[in-house]
């Protein structure tokens, strides 16, 4: 199982990591310069649940949007 949301599909995208250096403007500075960028992941935030599918309890993994927004339901 990968990370990705089996509701609606969410998964990994890749974001960028910015790395600045200098005095900010508010500070009395010149201002922030960004020095690199390098590349970084953001993973969903999933939890295993166990759903109803198909009639049956099963394990799923869901992102929280999809569980708070009611697009899931719950096997207790």
């Amino acid at each position: 199982m990968s990370r990705v949301c089996e509701i609606c599909g969410k998964g990994t995208v890749k974001a960028n990591r910015i790395t600045r250096r200098g005095k900010a403007k508010k500070e009395g500075g010149v201002g922030k310069h960004i020095t690199k960028t390098s590349r970084r992941r953001q993973k969903p935030n999933l939890v295993k649940v166990k759903a109803i599918v198909d009639g049956r309890p099963k394990r799923i993994k869901v992102c929280t949007k999809c569980l708070k927004s009611g697009r899931v339901e719950r096997a207790y």
